[in-house]
């Protein structure tokens, strides 16, 4: 993995190491926001992959491939981490650029987390998951969204709808049942027409949902927490880090699926 290839996000302590592994350190954190991240979203062409300034790179048709661990155990991770595509809908804290969002990747969420991505139950963990909230179906929601949310505080109402708007959203969710601990090998092929995750060559999610692209690379590790329900709920912030925690890659590879 070459730095050169990579710009860096390091907030408030959080740092990113490159040697024979590349590691994103977030130091214990009692306030404010940390990130330890590198992407590619931003390069100034020069690099392995040559991407331009301000453009994402990739589009379906890639496979990615790479060994990861975390420092602890899925109850003891604070915030949120993961490697894979995304358009960076929010930007970086300093150039921010709304977008709805899209992405295919892996994904970990700590408590209070809750994302609207299963079909029952929290959506936090450690998981795969694609989501294209700028696709047309998903866009003619927009209109609708405060009938459906109001709906959707119905039980019964919201086990017909929200799979309805799951589809039209492009989101699709597995839970990953690895020790992530321990080494592993994921991989995430990206195609037209669907995604498949693998965990050692085990596939954990296969899908028809697709984002169109173009996405950037990201591979990252903070504190923040957001809980977005499938009634309207909302809350977002930034969590304590009560020790140093880490995520830890090698062997990355993007290349022609």
């Amino acid at each position: 993995m070459n730095r050169a290839d990579f710009q860096l996000l390091e907030l408030n302590g959080g740092l990113v190491t490159f040697g024979t592994t590349t590691t994103c350190w977030l130091p214990p954190v009692s306030a404010g926001y940390a990130d330890a991240q590198f992407d590619d979203y931003a390069g100034d062409g020069s690099g392995l992959w040559g991407w331009g300034h301000g453009r994402f790179r990739w589009h379906p048709g890639l496979t990615l491939s790479l060994r990861a661990r975390f420092s602890h155990e899925a109850d003891r991770l604070v915030g949120t981490a993961g490697f894979g595509f995304w358009n960076s809908p929010f930007g970086d804290p300093s150039v921010p650029r709304p977008a709805l969002p899209q992405a295919t990747w892996f994904f970990f969420a700590s408590e209070p987390s809750n994302l609207p991505l299963p079909l029952e139950g929290p959506g936090r963990g450690w998981f795969a998951a694609t989501v294209d909230a700028g696709q047309r179906t998903a866009v003619s929601l927009i209109p609708l969204a405060p009938f459906v949310l109001l709906l959707n505080r119905l039980p019964a109402a919201r086990r017909r709808i929200w799979p309805i708007v799951r589809r039209r959203l492009g989101i699709s969710f597995a839970p990953i049942p690895a020790a992530i601990t321990a080494w592993h090998t994921y991989t995430l092929t990206w195609l037209p027409d669907g995604c498949v995750f693998k965990v050692d060559g085990r596939t954990i999610l296969q899908t028809s949902h697709s984002p169109r692209g173009p996405l950037g690379f990201v591979c990252w590790m903070d504190n923040q927490y957001m809980a977005v329900t499938v009634d309207g709920r909302f809350g977002w912030g930034a969590l304590s880090v009560p020790a140093v925690q880490w995520l830890e890659v090698a062997d990355l590879a993007i290349y022609q699926a």
